[in-house]
């Protein structure tokens, strides 16, 4: 099994993209630590896959890396917290970019600095999330667009400071992919049609689509790769259909 006594601390736990993670994880036989800001959201996973969790704000530095190394030694940690905000830069308030910042980003450079401080001497995998609006152009994507472009150079930035220390940093890049978070648009017809239409592959992603993509990153089978940001879009970021 890929993580035989392995343990995976899942930033995010309770969305529909970490619930799907901290099945895989399980099922490959590894150990989850589920990491989120609602007891209620993560009770019914980890009593599904007896796995441990921890209430924190990924956001507070102190906070995150207090939990997790009470776990140590871990040997992976994935950042799955986000949020999506459809809006122009001139419509978009402070509190709003603000907040948008301290969910996409603020949480991705956290885990970073927890992960380090809690893997073994052998090394470690972080795995972070960025977007593929972040590598396009996408009208009325500019603040979410920021965020995820700052994960994509966070995550170069740290697979070299860390490739010394055998630690490994990638992250995923996903297209739309059928979450709560993107009820605004799967639940209407017309923008739910657009976006398929954007995806060259001609649906949108499901939330095992990006768990998948996410366990290849962490398998120890996949030592050799660090650094790379990884499209698991439909074809979004780097096609045109016809």
């Amino acid at each position: 099994m890929k993580f035989e006594q392995q343990t995976i601390a899942i930033i995010g736990a309770a969305g529909a993209i970490g619930s799907a993670l901290a099945r895989r994880i399980k099922a490959e036989g590894g150990r989850p630590l589920l990491l989120g800001r609602s007891l209620e959201r993560l009770a019914t996973l980890a009593t599904a896959l007896e796995a441990p969790v921890e209430i924190v704000e990924a956001a507070d530095f102190e906070a995150l890396e207090s939990v997790v190394k009470r776990h140590a030694p871990i040997n992976g940690i994935v950042n799955c917290a986000g949020s999506i905000l459809l809006k122009s830069a001139h419509t978009t308030n402070s509190t709003e970019w603000n907040q948008l910042i301290e969910t996409n980003l603020t949480t991705a450079f956290s885990a970073i600095r927890a992960g380090v401080k809690s893997f073994p001497a052998t090394g470690g995998s972080i795995v972070l999330v960025s977007s593929a609006a972040a590598r396009i152009g996408l009208a009325n994507h500019e603040a979410i667009a920021a965020a995820k472009a700052g994960v994509i150079g966070l995550t170069l930035s740290a697979a070299a400071t860390y490739a010394p220390r055998d630690i490994r940093v990638n992250c995923v890049a996903p297209g739309l992919v059928d979450t709560p978070l993107a009820t605004k648009i799967t639940s209407n017809e017309v923008s739910l049609k657009a976006s398929v239409a954007m995806h060259p592959l001609g649906r949108i992603g499901k939330p095992e689509d990006v768990a998948s993509a996410i366990v290849w990153l962490l398998d120890p089978q996949n030592s050799w790769v660090t650094g790379q940001v990884l499209g698991v879009d439909g074809g979004l970021g780097t096609l045109r259909p016809r």
